[in-house]
């Protein structure tokens, strides 16, 4: 019964967003706000309608009911409650209801804004919004239907939503149970926030489409769009981080970025969306960068659809990829059509597009950020190509031929050292005209900061180039920022008389977006310390040790104590090594790497034992072992320096985000306005 309500509202949804579609389109054929005040409705109704599907789901889930293919490749009985509650987005058909309860969310939260100044906007958007749900929605229900059963016939076992005849139902005892690699807190949390990204940016395209198609040409859309653009960077943003922790805990290999296919298939719409950020800014100020903003925009909403494809289709080898699946090819025909259409609509208003300035000075902030967008165009070239390699190079050779780390970092790598450089240029530059005498009797303070680097660098013993050229642009950035900080709150404490503290939380509320900014640019360059650590300074050893023995590197001391192998109630085999960490002679304590054997899904999982400070981490992994601890275990030790930088800076990003888009309280109450600038020239029915 749950199921088949399930089924049944999943067809419901499909039926509601395909009227919305046509009532959209009949509102604007008509000019009648009365057909589009019945699509804005549908629109209203698919979110309710497709929890249902999500809440039989779940329900299926959380009752052992295996003879739903869906449930039996995710689920199993040893598995706690909570795995049992995320594996709705651990396989492929759940994750694509997923993904569209979350659109649906969100198309719906945007209709409930108030259109009263943009009420030609309403249509398009609504178009715009229920043809991308729509499209998932049929890829659930006629490729990748959660609702599929077991069937015994004749010829043997199928998967099928209704009967077969002559078919007798299968209901296995026990389910294959989600991925080992899938159960850790990383992976609860990483999709959700990486979908959440991605139906975000649904809402900037789909008011950047209305603009092109009612001739809007003003920064009135960017406006409107501005916070959810913010929070689809903030999730898109959460989300890469947490699969890099992911990947550090789980995977076992010392690091946090592979520079794997679908790594990147989320990284280039963050490139976008991030140059969108920015450019944004030069429209709304100067009136310029209109061109840029459309083709930014409309380029991630293609990236998000593309990533998503890349993902599922099963055309690329990942760890975190799904299986091989027969949705492929309309994903590829959906970006296809939405690509050309957006394309065709970009050209048709170029002309009216056109810049209302000019650029006076290659050194003006309106100049800095532009070479901020080619600089981020330029990574994300570098990122597809290397992407679509593979699939080119088997097209045309017949042999699949992937690139593989060093393509990509020594490719990207200037650019992104560029791109920290200007994060430290741009603020201080004047709008409209800039020259070097002017930019330098700003900068010259925190520069003159920053070169105290070099020589503490190399007091360190640091000789690497490129390391004390990254630490260098760490220290040059982060003293921009902190100066531009410090010099408007002494001002304003000066001024009022109030504390420091108390200056710089007003200054934060009063101009949200411009400190917002800065403290997002320092949670960047606190990131990229910890990149420098680990991708300049990172060492490794391996060493099979009988118990009592050591293994050193990096003034670090690993014994090898014991090993212990034990079965656990939640359906794990685990061997876990006990090793005793010295430095200096000085004990530290005790790590305990071991790999987790799951029964049900026949898979092994390594977690390493590692031990974390702000300076370094020590990361053991325990590779082979013997049944008895004094025949010797084999361990792999990474020494990752300055890495936990990377994941304060995370949080530091975060902050900056959410005091960026945090609302103001001025704001008027979001309300849906009755009239219309529409005629009514019909009813709909």
């Amino acid at each position: 019964m749950v199921a088949n309500i399930g089924l049944g509202f999943l067809v419901l949804v499909f039926l509601v967003s395909l009227y919305g579609i046509i009532a959209s389109i009949v509102g604007l054929r008509k000019k009648s706000f009365a057909w589009v005040e019945s699509a804005r409705l549908a629109m209203l109704l698919t979110f309710p309608l497709i929890s249902v599907v999500v809440v039989s789901l779940l329900i299926l889930l959380l009752t052992n009911r295996y003879e739903y293919s869906f449930v039996y490749g995710v689920t199993s009985r040893s598995m706690p409650l909570y795995l049992k509650v995320t594996a709705l987005w651990g396989g492929q058909a759940g994750s694509l209801i997923f993904w569209s309860w979350l659109l649906a969310a969100f198309t719906t939260a945007v209709t409930l804004r108030q259109w009263d100044r943009d009420r030609e906007f309403l249509p398009w958007v609504i178009l715009t919004g229920l043809v991308t749900l729509a499209f998932f929605l049929s890829l659930s229900i006629f490729f990748e239907n959660p609702f599929n059963r077991f069937w015994g016939t004749a010829t043997g076992e199928v998967e099928a939503v209704f009967q077969p005849q002559g078919a007798i139902p299968l209901i296995p005892q026990d389910g294959r149970g989600l991925n080992p690699l899938l159960r850790h807190p990383g992976m609860i949390i990483h999709p959700p926030m990486l979908y959440l990204g991605f139906v975000s940016f649904v809402v900037p395209y789909a008011f950047a489409i209305a603009a092109l198609v009612t001739g809007r040409t003003d920064d009135r859309w960017i406006r409107i769009t501005r916070r959810w653009t913010l929070v689809a960077w903030l999730f898109l943003s959460l989300g890469l981080v947490l699969g890099g922790r992911w990947a550090y805990d789980v995977l076992g290999w010392g690091g946090y970025w592979g520079w794997d296919p679908v790594e990147i298939a989320a990284f280039m719409p963050w490139l976008t969306g991030t140059a969108f950020l920015h450019s944004v800014m030069i429209q709304e100020k100067r009136g310029m960068f209109k061109r840029w903003n459309m083709i930014l925009i409309i380029v991630t909403y293609a990236l998000v659809i593309f990533g998503t494809f890349l993902t599922r289709s099963g055309v690329l080898s990942s760890v975190h990829a799904f299986a091989q699946s027969a949705i492929g090819p309309m994903f590829f025909a959906f970006i296809g059509v939405t690509f050309v259409i957006s394309l065709s609509l970009l050209l048709y208003r170029w002309a009216d597009l056109a810049d209302e300035g000019v650029l006076y000075s290659l050194l003006s902030r309106e100049s800095l950020f532009l070479l901020n967008n080619l600089l981020f165009i330029g990574i994300l070239i570098v990122c597809f190509s290397g992407v679509i390699f593979p699939l080119v190079s088997e097209l045309l050779t017949g042999q699949k031929v992937t690139v593989g780390p060093p393509f990509y970092e020594r490719a990207t790598g200037p650019l992104f050292a560029g791109l920290l450089l200007l994060m430290g240029i741009a603020p201080l530059s004047a709008w409209g005209h800039s020259t070097v005498k002017t930019l330098g009797k700003a900068l010259w303070k925190p520069a003159l900061v920053s070169l105290l680097a070099i020589p503490l660098v190399l007091f360190l013993g640091v000789r690497n180039g490129w390391a004390i050229l990254g630490f260098w642009l760490v220290v040059f950035t982060s003293s921009v920022t902190l100066y531009e900080y410090g010099r408007a709150v002494l001002a304003r404490a000066k001024r009022t008389g109030e504390s420091l503290w108390t200056s710089l939380w007003r200054l934060a509320q009063k101009n949200r977006r411009r400190y917002g900014g800065y403290t997002i640019h320092l949670g960047i360059v606190l990131m990229a310390l910890g990149v420098i650590g680990i991708e300049m300074f990172q060492s490794e050893t391996q060493a099979t040790l009988r118990a009592g023995e050591s293994v050193q590197l990096a003034g670090y001391t690993v014994t090898f104590r014991q090993l212990d192998e034990f079965d656990l109630p939640d359906g794990r085999n685990v061997a876990r090594a006990t090793v005793d960490v010295y430095r200096g002679g000085r004990y530290l304590g005790e790590l305990h790497p071991r790999r987790d054997y799951y029964w049900d899904a026949n898979q092994p999982m390594t977690i390493p034992g590692t031990r974390s400070t702000m300076e370094d981490d020590l990361y053991v992994l325990l590779v082979d072992w013997q049944p008895i601890s004094s025949q010797g275990a084999t361990f792999k030790v990474f020494h990752n320096p300055l890495v936990n930088w990377m994941w304060f800076g995370s949080f530091v990003l975060i902050l900056g985000t959410l005091i960026a888009a945090w609302p103001d309280r001025d704001l008027e109450p979001q309300r849906i306005v009755a009239s219309s600038a529409l005629p009514v020239h019909g009813r709909a029915s």
